[in-house]
């Protein structure tokens, strides 16, 4: 598992300084850490929060696809998200979980830290799982 995280990264997943950190299957949690590009600042000079839920997508999508054995990956429906503090242009953690998943839907849910360990975003997804397409 932890494998396809190391070796089959999306361009996405490039562009945002993506870097795959752990898979614990016990709790069902995915940990990434970003390294957020300058490219991505905002006019206050923090992360722009459309990028924000770029991290906690892709954090999300991990969880699934780690929980179901790389046979699922989400096709959100809907996806919240809350900002509890403006997220630094420097490196930042992002969890991500299976809260429930079924055949034909699965609720899931991210968390975005500082270096501190502060919580700086939270996002939930309801999403449809699909199979990955093929070579992916």
């Amino acid at each position: 598992m932890t494998e396809l995280f190391k070796t089959q990264r999306s361009p996405s997943a490039q562009l945002m300084g993506s870097q795959f950190q752990s898979w614990d299957a016990s709790t069902g949690e995915v940990t990434f850490t970003y390294d957020p590009p300058p490219s991505f600042a905002s006019p206050r000079g923090a992360v722009q929060g459309g990028l924000i839920a770029g991290f906690l997508d892709e954090v999300m999508g991990a969880a699934l696809l780690a929980s179901s054995d790389n046979q699922a990956l989400p096709l959100n429906l809907d996806m919240n998200l809350s900002f509890v503090r403006m997220v630094p242009l420097e490196r930042i953690t992002a969890k991500g979980r299976v809260v429930k998943a079924g055949r034909k839907i699965a609720f899931l849910e991210g968390e975005l830290f500082d270096s501190e360990g502060k919580l700086l975003a939270r996002a939930t997804s309801t999403a449809i799982p699909t199979p990955p397409p093929e070579g992916g």
